[in-house]
């Protein structure tokens, strides 16, 4: 049995800003706009590879601050960004950024689930819970 699509996790209006490095603006069907940081889709990338790796470390035990050798420096990362995207029929982006990744496939469904407002947070990602 097909599964009913949420309306409000339709697009009405999408635009991937690639070239400014502004990242990707959203207008749902029902008149919610979404701001997404380059950055934070990579972070919240839904492929397999990526969710496993957050599931190893959120599974990995936790180390006190004072475990770590203090001879280790943080490397300097310069700010991710996107080199391409491109639209996936009516239902999803496929983002390339700068660190060489691009097998995400970023749902609008999912899209609206990860919206960064608390708003989205309290109407959506409280079903995955």
């Amino acid at each position: 049995m097909p599964q009913t699509i949420d309306a409000r996790k339709k697009p009405s209006d999408v635009k991937v800003q690639v070239t400014s490095g502004a990242g990707v603006d959203i207008v749902w069907s029902d008149g919610h706009h979404s701001h997404y940081e380059f950055p934070y889709l990579r972070d919240e990338c839904p492929c397999a590879t990526c969710d496993d790796q957050r599931r190893k470390k959120a599974a990995a035990p936790v180390q006190s601050a004072g475990t770590a050798s203090s001879s280790v420096l943080p490397m300097y990362k310069p700010k991710l960004k996107a080199r391409a995207a491109k639209s996936l029929g009516n239902y999803a982006l496929q983002i390339d950024f700068t660190d060489g990744h691009s097998t995400g496939i970023y749902s609008y469904d999912f899209l609206r689930t990860i919206c960064p407002c608390e708003e989205c947070a309290r109407e959506f990602r409280s079903e995955l819970r």
